[in-house]
């Protein structure tokens, strides 16, 4: 593996900010989950990057009555590593859990 690319002193600066703006986005969208505002499936159908690249299991633990040992628990049911993201699970995996997690 190679080193990292080296960053002008305003790439550095860019990429710090699209990463803060990430968490804030990925933040209010668990927000919204929690509160009732939006269906936890709504990230599978999200357009946006930062919403793509949640942890399957960050996505789960927003859910209303779920804490980190049920969605552990959910995420080895539908055989889906734990640091799996929303854009990298295959259709089998969508669809197991959907069925797993049924209207929630």
């Amino acid at each position: 593996m190679g080193l990292p690319p080296t960053l002008t002193l305003e790439q550095r600066r860019a990429a710090l900010l699209k990463a803060a703006n990430a968490r804030k986005e990925r933040a209010l969208f668990k927000e919204d989950i929690k509160q009732g505002k939006r269906n936890w499936r709504d990230a599978f159908s999200d357009p946006r990057e930062s919403i793509q690249k949640m942890r399957v299991k960050e996505l789960l633990e927003s859910v209303p009555g779920f804490g980190q040992v049920r969605a552990v628990a959910v995420l080895e049911r539908a055989n889906i590593s734990f640091s799996r993201r929303i854009q990298g699970l295959g259709k089998n995996q969508r669809e197991s859990l959907f069925r797993l997690l049924g209207a929630k």
